[in-house]
């Protein structure tokens, strides 16, 4: 971990602390005491178990896609990947440090760099797929209840989702049309020359066209393997549901349980593409305001949603950060590749 990082996770360590210190001025000590005391531990515990599991499935894609070229790769090895992708996605504005991060803890197992970048590209393409199919549900069961109760919030969703959406489309795209789209980009990328020297524009041109070239060759084994396709989709499937149970065993560690598991689940799918748009590595501000502005529908008293608040950022992110800490530490065991 470079010495930027570093600082980066003091800086958001920092921040969150001010917003804790920020978001209990306005509680009492004796409301915050009572509601620490009547905390159901064993449901919060539930909900870091959640996050665990949901961190586990997500391994078991890895370790599926990886074995496809190393047979004897091991589950310690594929469960450090999404543990360490989380730490830089946290710590990046965007989460764009997520996927340099996989290719790095997969090259470290041994895993060749061009097989590693096919392959967190078949599992990009399946995760945002699944995140779009996720969302669109949600906005059927659950999206009145936000432009009813939160207006500012709803625009926000209906863009997030166009981002979402407009990534599977060029994905797609580039899968089945593959020669129009990169004529297409070519046309896109050409008002550039108007800022930059032709040096850096070709460079640019150069990069598009490989990250191209690369995923339409991974898309057409994609396509080929769709047992191995449907696999993998429903894994991931699998772990976003787990992740996004969450809020719902938080509520219930603070004797909140009179909601409804589908409704949390919906909410907390629609915070996450919220929180994507905001810029600040982590969300950090935009995931508590927005937590907080979804759930006050939910918990009565200031007091509980606060600590509500806290923990649902504790368990999917301070703790997260934290694993990954210890996921980098953590030397894997390097395999040969088999040819």
């Amino acid at each position: 971990m470079t010495r930027r990082n570093k600082i980066m996770i003091g800086i958001m360590f920092a921040i969150g602390a001010l917003i804790c210190y920020a978001s209990l001025r306005g509680v009492s000590y004796e409301e915050l005491v009572h509601d620490l005391q009547t905390l159901k531990w064993s449901w919060a515990m539930v909900a870091v178990l959640s996050m665990a599991l949901s961190v586990v499935f997500e391994a078991l894609v890895v370790k599926i896609l990886v074995q496809q070229h190393l047979p004897h790769y091991p589950m310690r090895d594929a469960i450090r990947v999404p543990m360490i992708e989380l730490l830089f996605n946290g710590i990046t504005p965007f989460s764009t440090g997520g996927q340099p991060a996989q290719l790095f803890a997969l090259m470290q197992s041994g895993v060749d760099g061009g097989r590693a970048t096919s392959m967190l590209l078949m599992k990009f393409v399946v995760y945002q797929s699944m995140i779009v199919v996720n969302f669109i549900v949600c906005i059927l069961i659950g999206f009145r209840f936000i432009a009813d109760k939160l207006h500012v919030l709803s625009m926000l969703i209906i863009f997030g989702f166009l981002i979402h959406f407009a990534v599977i489309a060029g994905l797609i795209m580039i899968m089945y049309w593959y020669n129009f789209t990169k004529k297409m980009v070519r046309v896109m990328i050409k008002p550039l020359s108007l800022f930059l020297k032709s040096e850096r524009l070709e460079k640019i041109k150069k990069s598009v066209d490989d990250k191209i070239d690369s995923f339409y060759e991974e898309s057409l084994r994609l396509r080929a393997d769709w047992g191995l396709l449907i696999k993998i989709s429903l894994l991931t499937l699998v772990q976003l549901f787990f992740y996004y149970l969450i809020p719902y065993f938080i509520l219930l560690s603070l004797g909140v349980t009179h909601v409804n598991v589908l409704l949390v689940m919906t909410m907390h799918v629609l915070i996450v593409m919220i929180i994507s748009l905001f810029p600040i590595p982590g969300g950090v501000g935009g995931a508590e305001l927005s937590f907080s502005m979804v759930f006050s529908t939910f918990i009565s008293g200031h007091g509980k949603l606060v600590l509500a608040m806290l923990l649902w950022r504790a368990v999917t992110y301070y703790l997260v950060i934290f694993a990954g800490i210890v996921a980098l530490a953590v030397k894997p065991d390097k395999i040969k590749t088999e040819d």
